[in-house]
């Protein structure tokens, strides 16, 4: 029995809260965020004597700091702004707590998306005796799982990764994002870029695309961003020679995304407006539907999943491993949509890892390099069943 605080009261810190309430390793939990009302809708939905809530100032690392002292908890799991990665994990090495994220660390000023921000920490938590878990939602997270899976269990060597990841839901409104406005939409409009024989190829954004097929789904335009996991399962998985990723988009989506990016409301610098400065960007998150706003009328599935082929006692192989999440059960279960549930489980079941020392190892870790077993036979009974097609026709080309 163990106290675990989280950072983060959107739709993904609703999710992660359900959870932690119902895991009989976690004692006590704190939902802590900058609106504390926040926190308190979603402790008075959960009901759970366990469930204390504060605010907090996340930019601040000494509010962190004197909120980890004051509640002692082993661990702390970040679902708060990426931009604030980098503070909570200079709060945790001061307060002596393990740490938890689901997604890198930017810069709030420039659209750039590395984990050697927070790489650099290796020492520092090797040294605090602390343990800090990366990108542990569910891309990257369980996508990077599955990969060391497939290479635990599948393969001798993995060559040829593709992440796959469909939203084939329908939320009814006609340009909405499904997660935080101003991370979405920073993601999708910067340059593109793959793995391939050593090095990064670039290209123009959404620039690459194809009809991929997805299970219970069908046929969806699929468009080749870069994301994050890429850069890390690139350094980890040895032999690989090309990884991808890939993000289906509604046209409705594209044609909105490209008008507003052509009107200047995806800039994420500053402009003057009626003798103040603004964000567009932020400005263009401030009227777009609330993303935890979308999930009572959200219908259909998601299905993500890793597309790999490589060598097994010295023969090819095919594997394709993936989950699909229904928007409307996620509802019913825990009042969210599933993108926010595909994040939010993963974190728990990471969160788990820690605190029963599955994980606990001195020094700062992505997924694809611990354990994959025990996180892979919790995400079935925690909401997240997984299945497996072998050497079976694959949607992509292997030279």
């Amino acid at each position: 029995m163990t106290r675990v605080m989280i950072v983060g009261a959107g739709g993904v810190g609703n999710v992660v809260a359900h959870k932690c309430a119902a895991q009989n390793d976690f004692s006590e939990i704190l939902l802590a965020s900058r609106t504390q009302a926040k926190c308190d809708q979603i402790a008075a939905r959960i009901g759970s004597p366990k469930l204390k809530t504060a605010a907090l100032d996340a930019d601040q690392v000494s509010n962190t700091v004197k909120l980890l002292r004051d509640f002692q908890p082993e661990l702390l799991i970040n679902v708060a702004l990426p931009y604030q990665d980098l503070a909570l994990m200079d709060a945790c090495l001061e307060a002596g707590v393990h740490y938890l994220d689901t997604a890198n660390y930017e810069p709030p000023d420039v659209a750039k998306f590395e984990y050697h921000w927070q790489w650099a920490y290796q020492d520092k938590f090797q040294q605090a005796g602390l343990t800090a878990i990366l990108g542990c939602g569910f891309d990257p997270g369980v996508t990077g799982v599955f990969t060391a899976h497939a290479l635990k269990h599948h393969f001798d060597e993995i060559h040829y990764l593709d992440i796959v990841d469909c939203n084939a839901g329908s939320h009814g409104q006609s340009f909405a994002t499904n997660f935080n406005p101003e991370i979405n939409i920073r993601e999708i409009t910067q340059k593109g870029r793959y793995y391939e024989n050593g090095q990064w190829v670039e290209i123009d954004p959404l620039s690459i695309h194809r009809p991929i097929p997805y299970p219970e789904i069908g046929n969806r335009e699929s468009y080749l961003l870069y994301h994050e996991e890429l850069e890390s399962l690139a350094k980890n998985i040895p032999g690989l020679k090309r990884a991808r990723f890939w993000m289906t988009f509604s046209e409705a989506y594209i044609t909105h995304l490209r008008v507003l990016e052509a009107v200047g409301m995806t800039r994420i610098d500053e402009v003057e407006f009626q003798g103040q400065k603004i964000v567009p960007l932020q400005f263009l998150k401030a009227v777009l539907p609330e993303p935890a706003s979308l999930a009572e009328n959200y219908s259909g599935q998601t299905s993500i999943g890793c597309h790999i082929q490589g060598l097994k006692d010295g023969q090819p192989k095919t594997y394709y491993v993936y989950n699909n999440c229904d928007h409307a059960e996620c509802y019913r279960e825990v009042g969210s949509q599933a993108i926010s549930y595909t994040t939010g489980v993963p974190a728990v079941i990471g969160a788990l890892m820690v605190v029963r020392g599955l994980w606990k190892k001195p020094g700062v870790f992505n997924v694809e390099e611990c354990d994959p077993d025990p996180f892979m036979a919790l995400l079935g009974p925690l909401g997240l069943p997984w299945h497996e097609v072998i050497n079976q026709p694959s949607p992509f080309e292997y030279p």
